[in-house]
């Protein structure tokens, strides 16, 4: 008895470790950055299941872990800011015939909540080749971008007034955020606070930022916020970290893409969406019925979960 009991031990050492190392990376999400999510909502926020994977996108990071950076070290950037005009205009043509909207099915993972603050978007690449209604509908801009490879996504994004975004993290940290003023209010009242620190868009002008830093955003003018908004591979020091972000973690992203028009290809992850989006709804609805038992459900089912996966054997041992 005593050896099957040791060795039931050492086969639950590997879990136990993988648990270790899941829950100092959760912890680490949670403690990085001045500003912080309730632990409630940190423990199943999407970036906690990120945090593994993350936590090896800091450690090789070759830019400082500070909210907002500095663009002269992404100089390939530049042509964008210098032809911003051009960019606006294009935006403009696509805003005035309304092809930047929001997604018409639950197939935007990514941004499904943003849209009923009015929120609306046009994507011009995710993680791999060029939406073909952006090279039909605006082919100077995807031919800027062609020729910045580090540049994985694009899109044309809108913030209409009175529009609210709340706060949270984006759960990739193998990129970086970049947004380009095009139609602005050029008001301190239309801005974004990543990590407690406040910025507000100006035509013409860019800004690159941490995703992963809580952030929020609110546009309080009754003007129309457009914006040129691309996510930038991350400046790693090592290069087996390099090669794991874009040998998994970039097609991870990828399984997220979606469509501005019907016929474009949609990934697996947002086809799933359109079904998982439906237990939602059900969720949302017993939320509304009595918020207890939904969050009696909820943490019952997450630890179920935990316990499956990690802890099953060890206790039964």
């Amino acid at each position: 008895m005593n050896h099957l009991h040791l060795h039931s031990i050492v086969e639950s050492v590997p879990r136990l470790l993988v648990l270790a190392i899941f829950a100092a990376a959760a912890v680490y999400t949670h403690l990085r950055g001045r500003v912080r999510h309730r632990i409630g909502r940190q423990l199943t926020d999407h970036s906690t299941f990120m945090a593994p994977y993350n936590a090896l996108m800091y450690l090789f990071s070759a830019v400082p872990a500070r909210p907002f950076l500095d663009l002269k070290n992404f100089p390939e950037l530049a042509p964008l800011k210098q032809d911003w005009e051009a960019i606006r205009d294009e935006a403009m043509r696509l805003f005035d015939e309304g092809h930047i909207r929001a997604a018409s099915k639950y197939n935007d993972l990514g941004f499904n909540s943003f849209f009923k603050s009015g929120w609306k978007r046009f994507y011009l690449k995710w993680y791999g080749d060029f939406l073909p209604s952006a090279n039909a509908l605006c082919p100077h801009t995807t031919e800027l971008l062609s020729k910045i490879p580090n540049v994985h996504a694009a899109m044309f994004a809108l913030l209409p007034p009175g529009a609210r975004l709340p706060s949270h993290r984006d759960p990739f940290a193998g990129s970086l955020r970049y947004h380009l003023g095009l139609r602005t209010p050029n008001n301190e009242r239309c801005y974004i606070t990543v990590d407690g620190e406040l910025y507000y868009w100006k035509d013409g002008e860019a800004v690159m930022f941490d995703e992963t830093y809580i952030h929020r955003a609110e546009n309080q003018t009754d003007v129309q916020r457009l914006i040129l908004f691309c996510d930038v591979e991350r400046p790693l020091s090592n290069p087996i970290a390099r090669a794991l972000n874009r040998w998994i973690g970039q097609p991870l992203a990828r399984a997220a893409a979606t469509q501005n028009m019907p016929g474009e290809k949609v990934g697996v992850l947002n086809q799933a969406f359109q079904y998982a989006y439906q237990f939602r709804l059900l969720a949302k609805r017993l939320k509304q019925w009595d918020r207890n038992v939904y969050y009696l459900l909820k943490w019952v089912l997450l630890g179920s979960l935990v316990y499956a996966i990690f802890l099953r054997k060890v206790l039964a041992g």
